[in-house]
């Protein structure tokens, strides 16, 4: 899955892609370095990012969406808002990528609503205030507990289970333990039966573990990823198309030698 900001303040390039133009060219050029599936995200969700409204967020993302369903791209698109959700469905979105998990009044609706895969994923607070005092009495057992309720309150909406992946969120409401306790742990969540999306890219845990700024995190996150497709993640978020496709060429060779 690859990462499309089309924001002024993510953490890593926002501002890179708030032109139409350049924000296509991108999804193309990681389309052809590998990328399965792009993600278009028209609001920051970055420790301490103020939101945006729904008029502004539809402005940068429906027209992306349309232009690369239009060319047969499979696109998920990264919103909390249900009118964001129900636009880009009709614009061609084949998934909805929610942090808050489909808890906004009508969010469950409008999924429940139409064909398109939903990806659940786990925050420990609001955006703005999430990193403040994150606390777990077992990251990983809550963590779980939270995505396989998300789950059932979808089957429940009559959502099918091929329908849904799920997210632990890494770096949303986690410290760098909680974040290393999950991945340690990722097997865990993958026995819940769904698929796994893991993103770690760039993250601000990896500059801990590191030393290095959000611009020289590239060997940081491929082995972020590898780690995560170690322990059953089905889907890796990155920045780093190519490099992350490489490294897992690499990987599936070593790890499936007759397929």
């Amino acid at each position: 899955m690859g990462i499309l900001n089309v924001t002024a303040d993510s953490f890593s390039d926002g501002g890179r892609f708030d032109d139409f133009d350049r924000a296509l060219a991108h999804a193309r050029q990681m389309r052809a370095d590998g990328a399965d599936i792009i993600d278009v995200g028209g609001e920051s969700t970055r420790p301490h990012a103020l939101p945006v409204d729904a008029a502004t967020e539809l402005a940068r993302v429906i027209p992306l969406v349309d232009a690369l369903a239009r060319e047969s791209a499979l696109v998920s698109v990264d919103t909390m808002k249900p009118l964001v959700m129900r636009e880009a469905i009709a614009a061609g979105a084949s998934m909805i990528n929610d942090v808050r998990a489909l808890q906004a009044e009508e969010a469950m609706d409008a999924i429940a609503a139409s064909d398109v895969a939903i990806c659940l994923m786990h925050m420990q607070g609001e955006p703005q205030t999430m990193q403040a005092s994150p606390v777990y009495a077992d990251v990983v057992a809550e963590v779980k507990a939270f995505l396989a309720q998300r789950a059932a309150t979808c089957a429940a909406a009559n959502i099918a289970a091929d329908r849904i992946a799920v997210d632990p969120g890494f770096g949303f409401g986690k410290t760098v333990e909680h974040n290393l306790q999950l991945m340690r742990g990722l097997r865990e969540i993958a026995s819940l039966g769904y698929p796994v999306v893991a993103g770690l890219s760039r993250k601000s845990t990896l500059g801990e573990l590191t030393g290095r700024p959000t611009g020289e995190r590239l060997a940081a996150s491929v082995a972020a990823a590898l780690a995560a497709v170690e322990r059953g993640a089905a889907i890796v978020r990155v920045h780093d198309v190519r490099e992350t496709v490489d490294a897992l060429k690499v990987w599936c060779a070593v790890r499936f030698p007759d397929a």
